[in-house]
C-alpha cells in the first residue's frame, strides 16, 4: 500500500491541482491616494512642534508608510479642502461639502472594483452621488465662476440632467384626468372655509390699523 501510494501520489497531485477552480490574478487598480508621499506625516502629528526632533522610527511609524486607509483619507479630504475652500476658517460652504463628499465618492469607486458584488457601499456612493449633485446644481445656479472653478479644481466632470420625458398613454391620460378631477372637487369643498378665513384676516388687520 505504501508503495503504491508513493507510486500514484504525483498523478493524484496532478489531478487535484486540475480540479481545483482557477484563481484569477486581481489587477492592480489605481487609486486616488497613491500621490501621497509616503513621509508625510498624518494628520494629527504635522503641526506638533516637537516632531523634527524625534527619531527616524519614531517619524516613519508617525507618517503615511505605516497608516491606515482611513487616515490616508484625512489627509486627502484636507488637500481637497484646502483647493476650493473660501477661507482658512471655512469648514462648511457648498464647495467645501463638494470637495468631502468627492474624496468618499472615489474611495467607493475603488472599493467596488474590488468588490462589484458589495451592495451597501454601492447604495451609499450613490447616495453620496445625488447629494454631490444637488450641491453642484446649486451652485451652478446661483455661483456659476465657483460652480467652474470646483469642478476644475477637483477634476469633476458635471453633465447636465436629462430633461424629464414620460410616454404618454391612455392610462396615464385617464389618471391624470382623474386626479384634476379629484383636486379641484376638493378644493370646492374647502373654498367656505377659505373665504371664512380671509374675512376673518381682513377684520384683524383692519382692526389693527384702527
Amino acid at each position: 500500500l505504501v508503495f503504491f501510494h508513493q507510486v500514484c501520489s504525483p498523478f493524484i497531485q496532478t489531478a487535484r491541482w486540475y480540479a481545483r477552480p482557477v484563481r484569477r490574478k486581481r489587477k492592480d487598480i489605481p487609486s486616488h491616494l497613491d500621490d501621497l508621499p509616503p513621509t508625510m506625516l498624518k494628520k494629527d502629528y504635522a503641526n506638533v512642534p516637537i516632531i523634527n526632533s524625534v527619531d527616524d522610527v519614531v517619524r516613519r511609524l508617525l507618517s503615511l508608510e505605516m497608516a491606515s486607509q482611513k487616515e490616508k483619507m484625512k489627509i486627502k479630504t484636507q488637500q481637497l479642502v484646502e483647493k476650493v475652500r473660501r477661507s482658512p476658517s471655512d469648514n462648511g460652504s457648498f464647495e467645501v461639502q463638494v470637495a468631502m463628499l468627492t474624496a468618499k465618492i472615489r474611495t467607493y469607486e475603488e472599493h467596488l472594483q474590488r468588490h462589484p458584488k458589495d451592495k451597501s457601499n454601492r447604495r451609499r456612493m450613490l447616495m453620496d452621488i445625488d447629494r454631490r449633485k444637488k450641491l453642484l446644481a446649486y451652485l451652478r445656479r446661483v455661483r456659476y465662476d465657483t460652480f467652474e472653478n470646483t469642478c476644475k479644481q477637483l477634476n469633476i466632470q458635471y453633465t447636465l440632467p436629462s430633461p424629464y420625458s414620460r410616454r404618454v398613454t391612455k392610462r396615464w391620460v385617464v389618471k391624470k384626468a382623474f386626479c384634476l378631477k379629484v383636486f379641484q372637487e376638493a378644493r370646492k369643498l374647502k373654498a367656505p372655509e377659505r373665504l371664512k378665513q380671509r374675512r376673518e384676516w381682513q377684520a384683524r388687520a383692519r382692526a389693527a390699523k384702527e
